[in-house]
């Protein structure tokens, strides 16, 4: 990066949640360090927010698909469309329900600038709308990191990380033209912790506790409180993350897929809806192990543009 400021370029994918988008935008608007650019991916919404968005003064273009894919779909079509055409320095990636405070682009900067090296990403402390750290949103730190590591990251006011969230991430671009995008056929859950391990395999990531976000959900809860028919989404994805994609390497993705394991269990064992959840796991099961991702350019078919876009920006990244 740089040894000066950044061009920041703010992502934000968005569907059918209109107040909670104008709270992101206003929380953008407010930063103390003034975001260079501000991209809305509407994810074909039916309340107004691509309008509310267009007319917000912090956003610099409103970009909308004609049907909901999720926010995987959205965070690939954004992050391409970025790319290729708003000359980030890093890109900000953030959901239609975060709200970082005053100071959390700030912060980010400063542990950016501060770090002796080069970050692939940093990500902000995320929180719940009382201030608690929000279980839906840790970053995994890194397991293996060499005390020379640490102390720089410690140095810049962060920790190593393995994964971040999508709540809140800032990507080099650089980066990012080297690797594929978010996978799109994931449509919701752990496409931000494939697509960041996937960039922190090799290369270095801190998360920053001085930067802070609030996510706004319904509730202070982990993601797989009774997470219902959604739990498909969990169970396959995690199997593409471990088992089909290059971002783990295998002693990673034995430690990890063992603990999520044992979460999914822990999961069914406390739910209300123990049937559900488990017809929900089998199907993810069967499709996690029976199939892999389609390329971003056939998910994002029909999309002009922005499918273009998609096409282009992977194939670069699948250059040698």
């Amino acid at each position: 990066m740089t040894a000066g400021p950044m061009r920041v370029v703010a992502v934000v994918v968005a569907h059918n949640r209109r107040e909670l988008l104008v709270g992101t935008l206003d929380a953008l608007a407010a930063q103390t360090r003034p975001v260079d650019a501000v991209l809305v991916v509407d994810n074909a919404s039916e309340d107004g927010s691509p309008e509310a968005a267009a007319a917000h003064p912090a956003v610099t273009e409103v970009v909308r698909l004609s049907r909901n894919t999720g926010g995987a779909g959205g965070f690939s079509a954004g992050l391409a469309h970025a790319l290729m055409t708003m000359a980030p320095g890093a890109i900000w990636l953030m959901d239609d329900d975060t709200a970082p405070t005053a100071t959390a682009l700030a912060e980010l900067e400063r542990a950016w600038l501060a770090y002796p090296g080069k970050l692939a990403l940093a990500s902000s402390r995320v929180v719940w709308t009382d201030g608690r750290d929000h279980p839906m949103n840790s970053a995994r730190r890194r397991l293996w990191s060499s005390p020379r590591r640490r102390r720089q990251a410690r140095r810049a006011g962060g920790v190593p990380v393995r994964t971040g969230s999508f709540v809140s991430m800032l990507i080099d671009a650089h980066t990012a033209w080297r690797h594929r995008l978010p996978l799109a056929d994931y449509f919701i859950w752990n496409d931000d912790l494939e697509y960041s391990a996937r960039l922190l395999r090799r290369g270095r990531g801190i998360a920053v506790a001085a930067s802070v976000t609030v996510h706004h959900t319904k509730a202070f809860a982990a993601a797989l409180s009774d997470p219902g028919d959604r739990f498909y989404y969990e169970v396959r994805n995690k199997i593409w993350a471990f088992v089909k994609s290059p971002a783990f390497g295998p002693l990673d993705a034995m430690i990890y897929s063992t603990y999520t394991v044992l979460g999914w269990f822990g999961a069914v064992a406390r739910s209300r809806q123990k049937w559900r959840l488990i017809r929900a796991g089998l199907r993810g099961l069967v499709d996690g192990f029976g199939s892999r991702p389609r390329p971003n350019a056939e998910v994002l078919a029909g999309e002009g543009r922005l499918t273009a876009e998609v096409a282009a920006v992977d194939a670069r990244a699948a250059r040698p």
